[in-house]
């Protein structure tokens, strides 16, 4: 399953999605993860589905690697279905086994979750794939400038490179874990049998050798910024400015649209 979680990696195409601003990018993610929830019947939420579908292939990253993700939290989405369907008690009853009954209200609001899980973990899915992780860093630092303002401009710098180093570093964790698991069973360690207890108790051979890996990647990366002069946010300088473009126009223009188009078809439909 880990080999499968592709997180914080970036893929190089050549797709609008690549040439537009990261600002724009993650402005407009934060909006689609707002109109996803909002989207309350099954025309809008269909729209913004057709829209993301869009976007993905838009994005030209291929549509196994997003599958992928989808993929590593399927056992999420079944649970988060699953309750929805057994704890709301709303429409008509469906079916009825002694305490547990299932209604047509249970079974739309677990579609409807499993629906917008899907779709959170895609456009998130879409920025990280689109976006290398320094571009990502100017993004947040730039819109999260006006802090400056009430003296948090060094906080917001620091913030800002913390996430980006962290996203960054999710994909070397996870290769790390995996070789440290490949390891362990060419030792003859047991991982995949016995119970929960047993299995826990095999991952502790995993989680010691990786924190031992984690804090030694941080010192070298710490000892690196140091060697390099880096001192923050202070004094220092962008090789490469950020611009709003013509591609950011038209698709924030379209993503207007979307979701002016799923309000109205929730207030009408």
């Amino acid at each position: 399953m880990l080999k499968d979680l592709t997180i914080g990696q970036f893929f190089p195409a050549k797709s609008p999605l690549h040439r537009m601003d990261p600002r724009a990018k993650l402005l407009l993610l934060i909006v689609y993860i707002v109109f996803i929830f909002i989207a309350g019947n099954p025309f809008s939420l269909g729209l913004m589905t057709l829209s993301v579908a869009a976007v993905l292939l838009l994005s030209r990253v291929p549509l196994k690697i997003y599958l992928k993700n989808i993929k590593s939290i399927w056992v999420i989405v079944l649970l988060t279905a699953l309750l929805n369907a057994l704890y709301v008690d709303e429409g008509a009853l469906l079916c009825k086994f002694w305490m547990i009954q299932i209604t047509a209200g249970g079974v739309q609001r677990a579609v409807f979750m499993a629906v917008r899980i899907v779709l959170l973990i895609l456009t998130s899915a879409v920025l990280t794939y689109t976006t290398t992780p320094t571009a990502l860093t100017d993004a947040i630092e730039r819109l999260l400038s006006p802090l400056r303002f009430v003296g948090l401009g060094t906080a917001v710098h620091t913030m800002a490179m913390m996430m980006t180093i962290a996203l960054r570093f999710i994909p070397t964790l996870i290769e790390e874990t995996e070789k440290i698991m490949n390891a362990q069973k060419a030792r003859g360690a047991d991982m995949e049998s016995g119970g929960l207890m047993k299995r826990v108790k095999a991952l502790l051979p995993v989680l010691i050798p990786l924190l031992v890996s984690s804090f030694r990647r941080a010192y070298d990366l710490a000892e690196a910024m140091e060697c390099r002069c880096y001192n923050g946010g202070k004094g220092r300088q962008r090789m490469t400015q950020l611009r709003f473009g013509r591609v950011d126009l038209v698709c924030a223009l379209l993503s207007i649209a979307v979701c002016t188009g799923a309000v109205v078809l929730n207030i009408f439909l």
